[in-house]
């Protein structure tokens, strides 16, 4: 199960063969505990390596327990042993998967660090809301936790529909953008008063906020973050171009001498896993589905922005080093699409609450009237609220 969770689970199914041969050499060649050695390992070995949340981890202790017992109680039983061995056994069975648990566990855990290596185990501890750089995110820049919540979402669906790395895609979603912790008032989501751009030229602009990929870098290192979740803060722009900076400075020149692109670019790299790829996609869907879909939530716009989005990527050449083919990026949009559809579904209106001379209106047959009298005092307040307004 260690070498399965921090290796690969090919070469644990061989390590678990060898070792169950030996099992059966050192029993005097008792079939019996062979059998079970290799059962009970390629059970350990399938469930641990399909770690995905804490409730997997109860499960898989109890496959375990339970494989190990049904093989112990049938061989038992074709053996002609007693139901005192046969018990017997079982107990040991079960003892063992609980203790080959806690060791696995223990092991991961001394491991990881060491030999740079994450697991999903160590990626179920980082999504944890609580942790220390997913709370100061939350408290110093409300905005950007939401959208990175909004991203983790679709990224875990869009890896879940192309067989890639969906717990990697959600936790490295979570923390993509934990550089903007540094400077959150100069950026749009967490922005509540003043724009702090309208004061600066587009070039000073896009240095502060293509910053916040080298902040994140050194927060990642501060708060122990794997490599893994590091890359993929330092590539999820890869090296994308800030439009709106970009246009901005096109518009300033007037024409006097052309603006250099470079400028405007991110420095990179571009992303090389397809989690990567996968998270660059979905932070620029839903940035753009939040400015385009804020008054018109219409589930056609969503799917032709999702396809621009990534037509403009690919374009790019933002996805040239990462192993999304064009079939990935098929399915991609189609799971964004889906979960943006839930996310900016259309509301009904609800009625506003009429007043007593609204009801009387009503109760005349001159509902308008009446609807007309709410809305204005809706735009308007009351007397009252005018008047706590303008006080000091």
């Amino acid at each position: 199960m260690l070498i399965a969770v921090v290796l690969q689970p090919a070469l644990a199914v061989v390590v678990a063969a060898l070792l169950s041969v030996q099992v059966g050499i050192m029993t005097d060649h008792d079939l019996r505990f062979a059998a079970v050695a290799l059962i009970s390992s390629l059970v350990g070995i399938h469930s641990f390596s399909r770690i995905r949340d804490r409730g997997d981890l109860v499960r898989s202790l109890l496959i375990l327990c339970a494989a190990n017992a049904l093989a112990i109680w049938v061989l038992g039983s074709i053996s002609s042993d007693t139901l005192q061995e046969v018990l017997t056994g079982v107990a040991w069975g079960i003892g063992s998967s609980v203790l080959s648990c806690l060791v696995t566990w223990l092991g991961v855990a001394l491991l990881e660090r060491p030999f740079g290596v994450t697991t999903h185990i160590g990626l179920l501890e980082l999504s944890d809301m609580n942790q220390p750089a997913l709370r100061r995110l939350l408290q110093e820049a409300p905005g950007t936790y939401i959208h990175s919540l909004n991203v983790g979402q679709l990224a875990e669906a869009a890896a879940e529909a192309i067989g890639a790395d969906a717990l990697l895609a959600r936790v490295g979603a979570y923390y993509h953008d934990i550089g903007k912790i540094m400077r959150p008032y100069c950026f749009v989501e967490n922005q509540t008063v003043e724009n702090i751009h309208n004061r600066l030229n587009p070039t000073l602009s896009t240095l502060v906020v293509t910053s916040h990929i080298k902040d994140g870098v050194d927060l990642a290192r501060e708060f122990r973050l794997p490599e893994i979740i590091v890359e993929i803060i330092r590539s999820h722009h890869g090296t994308g171009l800030v439009k709106y900076f970009y246009h901005q400075a096109m518009l300033a020149n007037e024409g006097d001498c052309p603006v250099p692109e470079h400028q405007f670019r991110y420095e990179g790299p571009r992303p090389r896993a397809k989690e990567a790829g996968i998270i660059m996609l979905a932070d620029s869907v839903e940035a753009a589905m939040r400015s385009a879909l804020a008054d018109r939530p219409d589930p056609a716009r969503v799917q032709g922005i999702v396809t621009r989005i990534i037509k403009d990527k690919a374009a790019d050449g933002q996805l040239d080093e990462c192993d999304l083919t064009f079939r990935d990026l098929t399915k991609i949009g189609a799971a964004f699409t889906r979960i943006l559809q839930g996310i900016f579904h259309a509301r009904i209106k609800y009625p506003e609450a009429l007043t007593p001379e609204g009801q009387k209106l009503h109760a005349n047959g001159n509902g308008a009237e009446a609807e007309r009298r709410t809305g204005a005092i809706d735009a308007e307040g009351s007397g009252e609220d005018r008047r706590e307004l303008a006080a000091p």
